[in-house]
């Protein structure tokens, strides 16, 4: 299953050299905590820095996408694990 979600909000901690980590993102009204985070990169779309995040919930395996530029997130991936 694949659906795109713009301006999500999601809880992050800051770390050492401007590193990121998010730990839990709110979807349809509910929070999901994030287990880990599988693989990160970073990637140009002309002039925008953005940064990706495969995170799972324990259930779903999700694409989180950070613009620094307009410090706004995005989901742009969901898989469910169960299926």
């Amino acid at each position: 299953m694949q659906e795109i979600i713009q301006d999500i909000r999601v809880g992050v901690i800051h770390g050492p050299k401007g590193r990121i980590r998010p730990v839990w993102f709110d979807l349809h009204r509910r929070q999901h905590r994030i287990q880990q985070v599988t693989n990160s990169w970073r990637e140009r779309q002309g002039e925008a820095l953005l940064i990706h995040f495969h995170v799972t919930d324990g259930g779903a395996l999700y694409e989180l996408v950070y613009s620094p530029t307009t410090s706004e997130w995005s989901l742009q991936l969901i898989e469910d694990l169960c299926e």
